[in-house]
């Protein structure tokens, strides 16, 4: 039988953080195990480097110190630790800061617990975990308007985007359903075409972005935020 997951919540909200060890020892004590509750990201970081957890459960806004500044000074001191933003702030600067100071995802408090738990599993298979209507947000308003503007003066952002510039405008729409967990079916009846025809255009952009699967296009969306 493997160890379990060692799980940290760091919220500030007592009750909603002991509701949640609560669910998560009814409905997922065969691999996961709540080893403490910080009430704030200070209390998170001296708990991180005491109990060395697997997972960080981690709110944004918290007194004392916010949860993006813990995530940074976490990931610095113990990257093996995997954290997950779980807050009520759908911010898209939030959500890039809390990407870039280390964090593995980003998922909103409206989760099924349901969700939450197969979120966490997920991580051991290196799956980047961001709630979906965040990514759809990251995707449209941090690089796809960008690259349609006429001019992109910084050399180096034109180079952070030329990957993305590759894709024709369906292919975009297409990249950005992937990344928000869209199958190929649904992404055809979004889009009104075949499905055959989204299984094409999907192995396009695989080959144009060098991918090999959905998880990596998830990654790649997430990389430049």
């Amino acid at each position: 039988m493997s160890a379990k997951t060692r799980i940290l919540l760091t919220d500030d909200q007592i009750l909603f953080a002991q509701s949640l060890e609560t669910f998560l020892k009814n409905y997922a004590d065969d691999d996961m195990e709540v080893i403490g509750i910080a009430e704030n990201g200070r209390k998170a970081v001296l708990l991180a480097q005491e109990k060395k957890p697997d997972v960080i459960l981690m709110d944004v806004r918290m007194p004392e110190m916010d949860g993006v500044e813990a995530v940074k000074i976490i990931h610095q001191k113990l990257p093996q630790i995997k954290i997950i933003m779980l807050s009520t702030y759908d911010d898209d600067e939030l959500v890039r800061n809390a990407l870039r100071a280390g964090a593995n995802g980003y998922l909103l408090k409206d989760i099924s617990p349901t969700e939450l738990i197969i979120s966490i599993r997920a991580l051991n298979s290196g799956q980047v975990q961001i709630s979906p209507a965040l990514a759809q947000k990251l995707i449209q308003t941090t690089y796809i308007e960008d690259v349609d503007q006429a001019k992109l003066d910084d050399k180096s952002l034109n180079k952070k985007f030329e990957w993305l510039k590759t894709l024709t405008k369906r292919e975009r729409e297409i990249f950005s359903l992937i990344a928000t967990g869209h199958d190929n079916n649904d992404i055809a009846q979004r889009l009104g075409t075949a499905t055959q025809t989204v299984r094409n255009q999907v192995s396009a952009i695989y080959s144009k972005l060098g991918v090999k699967d959905r998880f990596e296009i998830i990654r790649l969306a997430n990389k430049t935020t």
